[in-house]
């Protein structure tokens, strides 16, 4: 999908960018297949804010997306590329032979009329589900299983996409999107390309208005906050943080620091961390 620029007749009309929705077929949604969303501005169920930085924004369906794949030997036909908001990634409705309709996560390359299927049997072409043991090394893939029958989890953002390094015994070894070398059971789902929308990346918003939209609100900086407020505030004029390191409005540190438990039950699947450091 390409990219478009503004006629700047406002300063912040001058950087901003959107996509040219090309790749877009079919404008409305399928109605079967949406489902409201409540907005709850970052709040838990006390009604207090667990989230900062949430609330307002447009209007929004969630469409529901087959991530898992499972419907076997059964062919289905692509009727359209959807916009969805909820996500960068583009989704494509399709239509099973027996007239079951889903989502899927629109790969690049994928165009309407095109035929895609999911299982074992299936060839390894764009658009199409296999389990890992059946897709040839060094293919590139996307929405990745986990856990057997869990759905995608993996390498579902627009652009992105793992490479298949190798398969030894139960496990397959990907190269995240990250960096990161990853080991995943070979029995494990994934489809074949990579997330289409690959110029998401490249959009400026432009103003703030724009973020409003989105249902991000404004990010205040500690340092311009009271002593009451955020361990940064206070001070006479551009005070320095007056600490060992940065810390939350709660004072605990952050920029920087690792939160990952040495002892991660995951910990033993890492090969590589995306830092380039081999797990211990």
């Amino acid at each position: 999908m390409g990219i478009k620029t503004y006629n700047p007749y406002t300063p912040s009309r001058r950087n901003m960018t959107g996509s040219d929705f090309n790749e877009i077929t079919k404008k409305t949604p399928e109605k079967a297949l949406c489902i409201s969303l409540k907005k709850n501005a970052g709040r838990n169920n006390q009604g207090k804010i667990t989230v900062r930085h949430h609330g307002g924004g447009n209007r929004r369906l969630y469409r529901k997306i087959d991530f898992k794949r499972n419907k076997d030997g059964i062919s289905a036909k692509v009727i359209g590329i959807e916009y969805d908001p909820n996500r960068t990634a583009n989704i494509a409705l399709i239509c099973y032979e027996d007239g079951e309709k889903a989502y899927i996560l629109a790969p690049e390359g994928l165009k309407d009329g095109m035929k895609v299927m999911n299982g074992p049997t299936a060839e390894v072409r764009v658009g199409n589900c296999l389990p890992l043991s059946e897709i040839p090394v060094g293919t590139m893939i996307h929405n990745v299983e986990l856990y057997p029958g869990k759905g995608g989890q993996m390498v579902r953002s627009a652009g992105n996409g793992a490479q298949l390094m190798a398969k030894e015994g139960k496990y397959a070894t990907l190269r995240l999107p990250s960096g990161e070398m990853r080991m995943v059971p070979i029995v494990c789902r994934a489809t074949v390309g990579i997330v289409g929308n690959v110029d998401h990346n490249l959009i400026k918003i432009g103003k703030a208005g724009r973020k409003r939209h989105m249902g991000i609100r404004p990010t205040v900086r500690g340092s311009v906050m009271n002593p009451n407020d955020h361990p940064h505030g206070g001070g006479e004029g551009r005070a320095p943080i007056g600490r060992p390191g940065p810390c939350t409005p709660w004072g605990k540190p952050a920029l920087g620091l690792k939160t990952r438990k040495g002892k991660k039950a995951s910990n033993k699947l890492i090969v590589r961390r995306r830092d380039g450091r081999a797990i211990k």
